[in-house]
């Protein structure tokens, strides 16, 4: 099924925010060389159909779920299209956190003191991580983790965060979805279950392959063709990033 132009995933006070004013306004504002570059880079006009525009998806494993108390351990970035994901792209980093790791998100994760015990902080490699993300729209499941998580680290290293639109694959299934929970006599007499927006049970839906979770360039990747998925079911490729975007 397609949607029509009149059916949005965001309400109409949001569809008004104007993230190519916003983008100025910070390249305006912004002190650090590094995030001058990153907002003067060309990104998509919101009208750009989804078939055009050019995407990055993104997913971090952190040290736990708060951006402030808790940091980032590893990113993966991987760069792509509605009709191509460009895996020679892909980029994943390991990095030192500014907080000790957490015996639960370890188990989650998997990754170990050793493994981070030569990592680079994320000012080392920030370079990197913002020049694979210049100019595309950032795709994430969940949108509360990766982009509040950059943007309190680098306010802590460069005394000024960082904002960028993204697309979030779990809010469009949350608008998909927007009954989630059946009642207490469609849970109890007729046995039907929540809905997950869960990044692997929202793959399922789509008949997408099982990936093993909780490895960042790996659930990027997930990320990634659940969204191509989702356009291509729901959406269509001319669809606007307006629609989208949040």
């Amino acid at each position: 099924m397609l949607y029509s132009r009149t059916r949005h995933l965001k309400s109409g006070a949001a569809r008004k925010l104007s993230w190519p004013e916003r983008l100025r306004k910070l390249q305006a504002e912004t002190v650090d060389p590094r995030l001058q570059a990153f907002y003067q880079a060309g990104w998509p006009d919101p009208e750009t159909p989804m078939a055009e525009v050019p995407m990055v998806a993104m997913d971090f494993e952190t040290t736990g779920l708060s951006p402030v108390d808790d940091s980032i351990v590893s990113i993966g970035l991987l760069p792509f299209e509605l009709a191509r994901i460009r895996v020679a792209g892909a980029h994943h980093w390991l990095l030192r956190p500014q907080v000790p790791l957490h015996p639960t998100s370890v188990t989650i994760h998997g990754i170990t003191h050793s493994d981070i015990e030569d990592a680079p902080d994320i000012d080392e490699v920030l370079d990197e991580i913002l020049s694979v993300m210049a100019g595309r729209i950032a795709v994430v499941h969940y949108r509360h983790i990766e982009r509040p998580f950059l943007d309190v680290a680098l306010q802590a290293r460069l005394g000024e965060g960082i904002q960028f639109p993204v697309i979030d694959t779990i809010a469009i299934e949350s608008y998909l979805h927007p009954k989630r929970s059946p009642g207490w006599w469609a849970q109890w007499v007729q046995g039907k279950k929540p809905i997950s927006v869960r990044l692997p049970d929202c793959r399922v839906r789509y008949r997408l392959p099982h990936y093993p979770p909780h490895n960042a360039l790996t659930d990027a990747l997930a990320t990634a063709e659940l969204l191509q998925a989702q356009i291509q079911h729901h959406f269509s490729p001319e669809t606007p990033l307006a629609d989208l975007w949040l």
